[in-house]
């Protein structure tokens, strides 16, 4: 599998360096750094939801359906929400629901549409779950002062005002 870890060096940039002169060594490094420790942010989320029985994709729609409450979402609000197509979302409420933490009602307004809302099994799991979920979350960021992680957001909406650069044709 590819991980950041597999990216060159600062040897080897400093060597790509001499051919390509838009090489900023510090960016690159400051980006790898950043890619390394978000992938074991992950690999340390994914392991975490495993625990549940759950996926981030799958967490992500239980909290946003009880942040609805009652009244639940539409699966293209949850598409929304999560930042995702709604074929991905399709597959994450199967699962859900095929698991009985979720169900699919008529829309009370819209015969056409679905609402999605959570189910007392999805409820009591988020209760299991969000005491530890909030334990390991600020265990994940223990390390860092209040003002460091104050920090580490301002950064951090610096970087995401640059990836349309990455994006861009």
């Amino acid at each position: 599998m590819f991980t950041p870890r597999d990216l060159p060096d600062y040897q080897t940039l400093l060597h790509l360096a001499k051919y390509y002169p838009e090489l900023d060594i510090t960016s690159v490094q400051t980006c790898l750094a950043f890619l390394n420790a978000t992938a074991d942010v992950y690999q340390a989320f994914d392991a975490h939801f495993a625990r549940y029985g759950l996926s981030m994709g799958k967490f992500t729609i239980l909290m946003q359906l009880l942040q609805a409450g009652e009244q639940g979402l539409t699966p293209s609000e949850c598409a929304e929400r999560a930042g995702v197509t709604r074929g991905t979302i399709t597959g994450l409420l199967d699962g859900l629901e095929r698991d009985g933490l979720v169900k699919r009602q008529p829309h009370p307004a819209d015969r056409r549409m679905l609402t999605i809302q959570l189910t007392p099994k999805g409820k009591q799991l988020l209760e299991q779950m969000l005491p530890d979920h909030f334990c390991r979350t600020t265990n994940l960021m223990t390390n860092l002062s209040d003002a460091e992680k104050k920090t580490l957001i301002e950064l951090l909406a610096k970087l995401r005002a640059g990836t349309p650069a990455m994006r861009e044709l």
